[in-house]
């Protein structure tokens, strides 16, 4: 499809309206728009936004929007998604409640940290998420719950106590309440505990929103079950290997950066809490797992934790990450951390699979030859028919497309003097 072919296909399959799809082909962002999202603002640095397809998730069908530069890989992960759908597709589950932590330090306690003086402090606990309550009426501290540190850092700063409070923060991310939250209740608990609050603010590190992600991919839409063992290997290499591990995250976390991104998610927050995930069991590790089924074929399972939101944040100010959220057509944070998860999932398995076949630069490269193209000074119609010819030559170098750039234009302004 063109450009004017895909945007009616969205027209078609989604709710967006004629006024969203304008937005698309003319973002119209102001330097004012831009001014009031960060300090010493000079312009906006765009991504390409484009669509995965093929996607079933829990039964449903979804278009998903994702912001990436880098080549192949929405292609790979709808590819893999459509070898998924002849399986039904993708299944997810994740608790109810997006639960949060927020996070007071205590310091230079006098009195000793143990059971009886956290006792003490527990007694006032539900006067506490009172207090932390009375920041927001939609999101909620659900619960309250103490650790003692000892510093292991060479600085040796002795133990702290950790207060920590639940937070539900129901369809947002809710970093920026629950931070209040934490400064609100900050001097109480040092009226309480005798010690200096420190640190007041949310932990990134989301354990109690953990998103579980599944599907199966036939051996023959993966191309046989010599192919299924292959990608086994793979996988025991990424469990086993922190080096290789690395690699292979970070394929996962193409797929997931690139939703977050186009949804106006926190894509560091993310990142950071799946990568300390990886390490739960004190070795970084893949994040997802793979396994044979008894007719030979392969399953595949992610596991991470998810913070993300549909409203409030980015989401409320900028144009293109409230499209991403509609084009979505999802109801709630859940959903959304769904979609999410099931990329990241795809295109672990999109990754595998061209690397234990043809390799990775084999369709890499393929697609970055348009990128050459370009750097070689092609234009119009001109940058596909070079693409094609170095890719075709497996030959996706810059000195070749212009050599080919050259030899094009020179038959084309030939044609046209012979025709006048």
């Amino acid at each position: 499809m063109n450009r004017a072919e895909r945007l009616n296909h969205l027209r078609e399959q989604t709710n967006l309206t004629e006024k969203d799809v304008q937005k698309i082909l003319n973002p119209n962002y102001s330097y004012e728009n831009v001014d009031q999202m960060i300090e010493n603002a000079i312009g906006m640095l765009s991504l390409p936004l484009g669509i995965a397809t093929n996607f079933i998730i829990n039964g449903k069908k979804y278009m998903i929007p994702m912001a990436i530069e880098e080549p192949s890989v929405i292609a790979a992960a709808s590819n893999a998604a459509k070898i998924a759908s002849a399986n039904g597709g993708f299944v997810t589950s994740s608790v109810d409640d997006a639960l949060m932590i927020g996070q007071v330090q205590l310091v230079s306690i006098s009195e000793e940290l143990g059971s009886p003086f956290v006792e003490k402090l527990l007694h006032h606990k539900e006067e506490i998420i009172q207090c932390a309550n009375s920041v927001s009426a939609s999101v909620v501290a659900r619960d309250l719950q103490t650790r003692v540190i000892q510093d292991e850092s060479q600085n040796h700063m002795g133990k702290m106590l950790i207060v920590e409070i639940l937070v539900d923060t129901k369809d947002s991310m809710g970093a920026n309440t629950i931070n209040k939250m934490c400064e609100r209740i900050a001097p109480r608990l040092e009226s309480l505990s005798g010690g200096k609050a420190n640190l007041r603010i949310l932990s990134n590190y989301s354990t109690k929103r953990i998103v579980r992600c599944r599907a199966l991919f036939g051996k023959d839409g993966l191309g046989g079950e010599s192919i299924v063992d292959r990608i086994l290997y793979a996988y025991a290499f990424a469990h086993s290997d922190p080096y290789r591990a690395v690699t292979h995250n970070k394929g996962i976390m193409n797929g997931i950066d690139a939703v977050a991104i186009a949804t106006g998610q926190d894509f560091r927050a993310i990142e950071a809490a799946a990568h300390a995930y990886a390490s739960r069991d004190g070795q970084y590790r893949s994040l997802t797992k793979w396994f044979k089924t008894e007719t030979n074929d392969l399953l595949g399972e992610l596991e991470l934790p998810l913070a993300v939101g549909t409203v409030g944040g980015i989401i409320s100010v900028h144009p293109t990450t409230k499209l991403g959220i509609k084009l979505l057509g999802v109801k709630n944070a859940r959903e959304l951390a769904s979609v999410i998860a099931s990329v990241g999932l795809a295109q672990n398995l999109a990754a595998m699979r061209a690397l234990v076949t043809q390799g990775i630069q084999a369709g890499h490269m393929r697609l970055h030859a348009r990128n050459i193209a370009v750097m070689a000074g092609a234009k119009g119609e001109l940058v596909k028919a070079v693409a094609t010819r170095i890719a075709n030559e497996n030959n996706v170098n810059l000195l070749r497309a212009k050599e080919i750039v050259a030899m094009m234009s020179k038959g084309s302004n030939n044609n046209t003097h012979n025709n006048k």
